[in-house]
């Protein structure tokens, strides 16, 4: 059969978004990984799927595979692109949508200047809700990792990050220790890995190891983790902007008891058709 998708990014994190609300298919494993290649395949950081909701008070279901064909609970730069092409695609009119996600629900709104302005809900601190082996939460953590004593940060946005602090950003080991940090045994479910350098307090460099992709241009989940981390930690102040590799997220979270939201930029890059066996 043949499969119209269109392949989309937000600051280089780039997405095949797949329409299973007019179309039918279900995509395997080996499919997944087969379609992500980036030599004989479409190439992507992770498939994103648009699905009717099970929730009558939602909009869409939003699905999120990564590039191995393990299926994860939220991913923020995707949830941007959700949200324009959901509009693009005319399966709706409103700007303004809510999405059920594994991670929890989230509302996108496309704003005027077509930026994409994502609810990403109130971060999760509690160890057993990440998941994270900790015999209480606190807001740093001990992790030793390859003989290397380590301070991060850890948290759940609908999927679970560990957020580490580094002097310089361009000689942080990410090729290193975010597998390590990924696998580490206290994360029982692996553990995206972000290294921030704080700038000053509205301001920080990040780099993201993320779990079955490796390290991508951007992650909009891992600047929100990180944000959220180091105004729990007394580093940053709200609104934060996040630069990374990509490019640069704004993420404002001013009351600690409310949502965090995250605002940035997304392209479509091209459409086509795919066929699949």
């Amino acid at each position: 059969m043949l499969l119209q998708f269109t392949k989309m990014h937000g600051l280089g994190n780039d997405f095949m978004v797949i329409d299973l609300v007019t179309q039918r298919a279900r995509l395997r494993d080996e499919q997944i990984r087969q379609l992500a290649d980036r030599r004989f395949g479409i190439g992507f950081d992770q498939l994103l799927v648009v699905e009717p909701p099970h929730d009558p008070d939602m909009d869409f279901r939003y699905r999120i595979y990564n590039a191995d064909g393990s299926e994860v609970e939220n991913c923020g730069n995707g949830a941007r692109c959700f949200a324009r092409f959901v509009l693009d695609q005319r399966l709706t009119h409103k700007r303004e949508t809510r999405v059920e996600t594994a991670g929890g629900p989230l509302t996108l709104l496309v704003q005027d200047d077509e930026r994409v302005r994502v609810d990403m809900g109130l971060p999760r601190f509690d160890p057993d809700q990440v998941p994270f082996q900790a015999e209480a939460e606190d807001v740093s953590y001990p992790l030793e990792v390859d003989g290397q004593h380590l301070a991060i940060g850890v948290v759940s946005l609908g999927n679970p990050h560990a957020v580490l602090r580094v002097e310089d950003i361009q000689q942080a080991p990410v090729a290193s220790l975010g597998p390590a940090i990924e696998a580490h045994p206290r994360f029982p479910r692996r553990v995206n890995a972000g290294f921030m350098q704080v700038v000053s307090p509205h301001e920080i460099h990040l780099r993201v190891h993320e779990r079955g992709a490796g390290e991508t241009l951007a992650c909009g989940t891992g600047a929100c983790a990180a944000v959220a981390c180091g105004i729990r930690q007394g580093l940053l102040e709200s609104p934060v902007t996040v630069h990374l590799p990509g490019g640069s997220l704004t993420i404002d979270w001013p009351d600690q008891q409310a949502a965090l939201i995250m605002t940035g930029p997304v392209e479509r890059v091209f459409e086509g058709r795919v066929a699949i066996h």
